[in-house]
């Protein structure tokens, strides 16, 4: 990875990508998502889906839902226009197992095409299960286990490692199709306990962490939350224990849906699935036995637009370019992260490569917020960091980088709205986010020019003593409040202070 080269953005083959739309026709949901921004970690420009049901009673009848045939037909002509509105190239369209299985499926493409213009691109299921796995490595460039997706009338199973997609398998484990078992809950139970044997025997248990993709997964992930009382409510990544899962599966057997899709916000139609996929999970969870278990929020529709990307694209790290690109949109000083980073780096040479990149990535939403009130500037930025679209971060991170900028432009965090979020994140991770937004807080006094041009910092660690050398410049733009800005991340770490600078003459 390269966290300081050439933005990708400003490569024309990652500027083509721009604005790209892709629609995807599912079991269950009909969804367009426009993608704008062309960083490793774009933005989501648009995003609508509608609950269909295109797969319900495909069992029975072996055609799709003829009501959920009409309602997608609709969506379809308003992603069209929609499209047209927005100036964007061809959507790229796809539809799933529901389409796929069916036997109007080939009938139902054609008038989708004569209607509306839109070629719909069916996929199988091991092409569903790439596509899935794919988006899961635009968030995760360096994901390690097995990718699970659930739709409406399938269920796909992806390993990925080493950035790449290995074995796939598809199942016939959606909720949708699974609603027409016969024999009762014992009757299901037998059911999928067979099939999902069967997918151990063809793509092996030998799995650490488990990622879900797909609705049903989320609506059970965001219960969980509710029943912990997690305080942080961002899906992406968020980690569960298979004891954890478990307990939530009891519970939402315990409790009213009609309660829980109040309490969660999720739709009558989603939670109406979400019995039938919790008997799912329990027996993915007992047939791979995963130490862990992630969300993903990035699944098939952000697949595709990987599959669109050149392999010197997917090798970015895509926080550090999504910040990138956010800096070159918002910054009063594009490029000065990457200045700011360099002249503050000697204090923190001695962390670990994760936090290094963390660090990097502050530096270049440092002023990103600028255009905010100053009395809300930190509370901006914290939210920015916590709950943005960024790939690439885990709860615990977003809460450091969330910190570390408060601090940027706070002199403490007492008071703050967001101290329920810290018990997320220890108390010495906490100490050193404080100390790289003190770090950038200082530096930001020199940002009329390069700061290493007029100034240079030295740490030493052992002794505790932090050196600011300045040339005649520096000297002048060392004024009462970079000062106190240089005793408060003296403070912050623990450290005595020199200050070298040329005397007048």
């Amino acid at each position: 990875m390269i966290p300081f080269g050439r933005p990708l953005f400003e490569d024309p083959a990652a500027r083509a990508l721009s604005r790209v739309g892709v629609v995807d026709v599912g079991s269950n949901s009909v969804r367009l998502v426009v993608f704008d921004g062309a960083a490793r970690s774009p933005a989501y420009f648009y995003n609508e889906k509608i609950m269909c049901g295109l797969g319900a009673g495909l069992g029975e009848t072996g055609k799709l839902n003829p009501e959920g045939r009409e309602r997608a037909l609709a969506a379809l002509r308003r992603f069209q226009l929609l499209a047209r509105g927005m100036d964007l190239a061809p959507l790229t369209s796809v539809a799933t197992a529901a389409v796929r299985e069916a036997e109007d499926g080939p009938a139902f493409c054609a008038r989708v095409e004569r209607e509306t213009g839109l070629k719909l691109w069916v996929i199988d299921g091991e092409q569903e299960a790439r596509f899935s796995a794919q988006g899961v490595l635009l968030g995760w460039p360096e994901a390690k286990g097995l990718v699970c997706d659930i739709g409406g009338s399938s269920m796909e199973l992806a390993v990925v490692g080493k950035g790449q997609v290995g074995s796939r398998a598809t199942s016939p484990l959606g909720p949708l199709k699974l609603q027409d078992i016969k024999g009762g809950k014992k009757g299901l139970r037998r059911h999928i306990r067979a099939i999902m044997d069967d997918l151990a025997r063809r793509i092996g248990t030998d799995h650490k962490r488990l990622f879900l993709v797909g609705g049903s997964w989320r609506a059970i992930a965001r219960i969980d939350m509710e029943r912990r009382a997690y305080p942080l409510h961002v899906l992406h990544e968020y980690r569960m224990t298979p004891k954890s899962v478990r307990a939530t599966l009891d519970w939402i057997a315990e409790n009213d849906l009609a309660e829980l899709g109040a309490r969660t916000g999720t739709s009558q139609a989603r939670m109406s699935l979400v019995p039938i996929a919790a008997e799912v999970l329990r027996q993915l969870i007992k047939t791979f036995r995963p130490k862990e278990i992630a969300i993903s929020s990035y699944g098939i529709r952000e697949g595709l637009l990987y599959e669109q990307m050149p392999q010197r694209a997917r090798a970015r790290d895509p926080l550090i370019e999504a910040c990138r690109f956010a800096e070159s949109r918002d910054a009063r000083r594009p490029g000065f992260g990457r200045a700011l980073y360099s002249f503050i780096r000697p204090i923190f040479r001695n962390e670990k490569p994760d936090t290094r990149r963390l660090i990097k990535a502050a530096c270049l939403l440092h002023d990103v917020t600028w255009r905010a009130h100053p009395d809300y500037r930190a509370e901006v930025c914290f939210d920015n960091a916590t709950r943005a679209n960024l790939g690439g971060l885990n709860h615990e991170e977003r809460i450091w980088l969330g910190l570390a900028l408060l601090h940027r432009y706070k002199k403490n965090r007492d008071d703050t709205r967001f101290s329920h979020l810290f018990c997320l994140i220890s108390d010495a991770r906490i100490a050193q986010a404080e100390s790289v937004g003190k770090a950038m807080r200082f530096g930001a006094m020199f940002s009329v020019d390069d700061p290493e041009k007029v100034a240079r910092l030295d740490w030493k660690p052992k002794k505790r003593v932090l050196t600011l050398s300045l040339n005649e410049t520096g000297r002048d733009l060392f004024g009462e409040v970079a000062q106190a800005r240089f005793k408060a991340l003296a403070r912050a770490l623990s450290a005595e202070t020199v200050v070298r600078q040329p005397k007048r003459a």
